[in-house]
């Protein structure tokens, strides 16, 4: 089985289109988007209704709900506030209804995914320490499950469940069913790794293997649409800084 997975879209467009081009042309059984599809930029309506026609698994992450009012924002910094606002008014009650049936995980043969931590899924926070990463690796294993697929952070690094928990930031990462893994698929929409293209991940089941690729798209096309929309600069200039 081959799986993709993609997240933190964002409301980029023209790096969703990029990136579902690429995974078109890799042989996918199976596409999984991780959540945020909306917030930050300029088109969540063609974004959302790109994810909805692909008929692909989905779950939420914390702009998605953001952007229906089912989470507060004021944890949120300014221009993601500004931008989850204006998200809201963009959306009709079938996107917003759309969104609210979305789940916060969602288990397969081979893995399990979920937006920002496994072991509390609801509070949509970060694997930011050994300690953050033990819970979900705890709450992994408790599923019986070896392999996990995350968004969030809008950085793409793998974690293994060695002694002590080590990770790696390469693009080719072997699995098996001897270490418990959690692979972070990066961002499409927004990456924050310093590399400014889009991010999507594919998972080789067969040959236990997980491959982080990036497709370079027309980032330009992007941050003109946010400026056209009245949305905060740095939401246009931080695409070319990847950051």
């Amino acid at each position: 089985m081959r799986y993709a997975f993609l997240g933190d879209i964002h409301g980029n467009y023209p790096a969703l289109m990029k990136v579902l081009e690429a995974i078109k042309d890799s042989r996918i059984d199976r596409i999984v988007c991780l959540g945020d599809i909306v917030g930050y930029g300029a088109e969540p309506v063609r974004c959302l209704e790109a994810i909805r026609e692909l008929g692909c698994d989905c779950i939420a992450g914390n702009h998605d709900w953001a952007a229906i009012g089912r989470i507060s924002i004021d944890a949120f910094n300014a221009y993601a506030k500004v931008a989850a606002l204006w998200t809201r008014e963009q959306l009709s009650d079938d996107h917003k209804a759309w969104l609210a049936a979305l789940p916060l995980t969602l288990m397969y043969e081979h893995c399990a995914v979920a937006h920002g931590t496994f072991h509390q899924p609801e509070a949509f926070n970060y694997i930011q320490t050994v300690f953050d990463a033990e819970q979900s690796f705890a709450a992994l294993r408790a599923r019986g499950v070896n392999l996990g697929f995350l968004g969030h952070s809008h950085v793409p690094v793998t974690f293994f469940d060695s002694d002590p928990i080590t990770y790696t930031l390469e693009s080719v990462v072997p699995v098996d069913a001897a270490t418990t893994t959690i692979v972070n698929a990066g961002s499409v929409g927004q990456p924050r790794d310093e590399n400014n293209r889009a991010c999507w991940v594919m998972y080789d089941s067969n040959l236990e293997v997980v491959e982080i690729h990036r497709v370079a798209y027309d980032i330009d096309e992007a941050a003109r649409q946010i400026r056209a929309a009245g949305l905060p600069e740095i939401l246009a200039l931080r695409l070319y800084q990847g950051k």
